[in-house]
């Protein structure tokens, strides 16, 4: 048996097989979720195991209704963070809240939270109706509240029909449904999911997206802590990213924010593919949001960053869809650039450019006549579209 299952904690994997939509205002209101005003909040954490430390002094608060998604490389600390907060791990200092309350001596099944977990998770023996109320029936719930609460559930994520159902028979997309289905049965406070659409494929990652963002329209006042590897859901679900590295806290904002102006170098290449320029901070102009810098004998105009001094190394910050081969406004910065490669990618064109020595990227609409490698390019970009980060 599942340890999240037997704290009534909904594990399993989100996945969509079909298109139907998963909520109704009506049945929004069935599984409703009060705010509690208090989110979710580590304080100070650190969590090890065998004397390794996995999380260090990890600080990150979640605001009640919010869509929290915690990113990083394998081994960063992500998953540590979703089993602390839900009672798996206990952490050697730091204190952890949810819903207003300190949690961090509670057992899992006190705390209020459902959990979505990677794998396949439902009972195999039990029908997706049983699954659902596993958790209402730990807590002892009456039957009549069992029954209201699994239809209402059911009915969110499209899975109704399938109630008398073994997981056997259902897809892997189905399974992940009832999944959630299983989490959000116990009215929690807190929503935890960790990596739910990596073993799905493209199509069906997408509407699973669309879908989750849909839920939680409905339920405005849950609060959702997303786990992922994968930046592209990240930017889409996530009103703010928390971003880890070897189980420290490295960026935090707004989901928008943190990829048009990363904080440093390592949340720049993680939060989506960056060109980052080597350039010298000529002098930020007083009063306005952007700076002179030196491209090798080019002089270019990007967004300043506090902190930063005048003539020192920095990077510039640039995506590669803000590259373009025509100027878009009058005054975009432009700079010479020779074609390594191009690749056509059906819906693009990613073209390998070499400028001053440094390699950096455009991708662009479909070029009816995509430009031979060694060709010499003009590529201009907006100042608002160049950021400038620390070189470290």
């Amino acid at each position: 048996m599942s340890s999240a299952a037997a704290q009534g904690l909904g594990p399993g994997e989100v996945a969509a097989s079909s298109g139907a939509d998963l909520a109704s205002s009506t049945l929004a209101a069935k599984i409703s979720v009060t705010p509690s005003g208090g989110g979710v909040a580590f304080e100070g954490v650190t969590v090890a195991y065998k004397g390794n430390t996995v999380l260090s002094d990890f600080t990150l608060t979640v605001r009640p209704g919010e869509i929290m998604a915690v990113i990083g490389p394998s081994g960063s600390g992500k998953t540590t963070v979703l089993r602390a907060i839900a009672g798996f791990v206990r952490p050697v200092s730091g204190r952890l809240c949810a819903g207003g309350r300190d949690v961090t001596d509670l057992p899992p099944r006190a705390r209020g939270i459902g959990m979505v977990v990677q794998n396949y998770a439902l009972f195999p023996h039990m029908r997706v109706a049983d699954n659902v109320a596993f958790g209402l029936r730990a807590r002892r719930a009456p039957e009549h509240t069992v029954r209201a609460e699994v239809e209402a559930a059911l009915s969110m994520v499209g899975m109704s029909s399938f109630a008398s159902r073994y997981p056997r028979e259902l897809s892997g997309g189905q399974q992940q449904r009832v999944a959630i289905a299983r989490a959000l049965a116990i009215r929690p406070e807190l929503l935890l999911l960790d990596e739910p659409l990596s073993a799905l494929d493209a199509q069906i990652r997408q509407s699973m997206l669309e879908e989750l963002a849909r839920l939680h329209r409905s339920l405005p006042a849950l609060t959702v802590l997303y786990v992922t590897h994968d930046q592209t859901e990240a930017l889409t679900l996530a009103d703010r990213i928390a971003i880890l590295r070897d189980g420290k806290l490295v960026a935090l904002g707004p989901s928008r924010e943190l990829y048009q102006r990363p904080p440093n170098r390592f949340a720049a290449e993680f939060l989506g593919r960056a060109n980052l320029l080597s350039v010298i901070l000529d002098t930020p102009e007083a009063g306005e949001d952007n700076a002179t810098v030196r491209f090798g004998a080019t002089q270019l105009r990007a967004r300043a960053r506090a902190g930063i001094a005048a003539s020192t190394s920095c990077l510039l910050c640039i995506r590669p869809h803000d590259l373009s081969l025509t100027a878009r406004e009058p005054g975009a910065n432009s700079l010479a650039a020779r074609v390594r490669e191009v690749r056509w990618k059906g819906e693009l064109h990613d073209i390998a450019l070499e400028a001053e020595g440094q390699a950096l990227r455009l991708t662009t609409a479909p070029l009816r006549r995509p430009p031979e490698p060694g060709t010499m390019l003009s590529l201009y970009f907006s100042a608002a579209d160049a950021t400038l980060i620390p070189e470290s």
